[in-house]
């Protein structure tokens, strides 16, 4: 793998994350302020479950941000050493370790 496809690898996982991250917060902020809303104006208990709500979309989004942000880093690790393999094996190796592998399977 060449230096260009490695950053490449990396800009997408980086967009993937910023993606990510922003649906897994805005999502739930805006679906549990909008039901704390509405509970409120039915049972006239005016912010009670609108704070409720952001509460509770606070710590769903931090625990998925960091389940999230760990799988990232999982895939970040792995981009990075796939990168750091492909550049400690010189190309000129490669074809002689193959032909090894061939003899050997024809019982040569």
């Amino acid at each position: 793998m060449n230096q260009t496809d490695k950053d490449r690898q990396y800009i997408l996982l980086g967009l993937r994350i910023v993606g990510e991250f922003g649906f897994i917060i805005a999502a739930p902020v805006v679906l549990l302020a909008a039901f704390g809303k509405w509970l409120d104006t039915r049972y006239d208990t005016a912010p009670l479950f609108l704070v409720i709500g952001f509460l509770l979309a606070a710590v769903l989004s931090a625990v998925s941000v960091y389940r999230r942000a760990k799988s990232f880093g999982e895939e970040y690790q792995a981009i990075d050493q796939q990168g750091s393999e492909s550049e400690s094996k010189p190309a000129a190796e490669e074809p002689a370790e193959s032909q090894d592998n061939n003899s050997k399977d024809l019982n040569i």
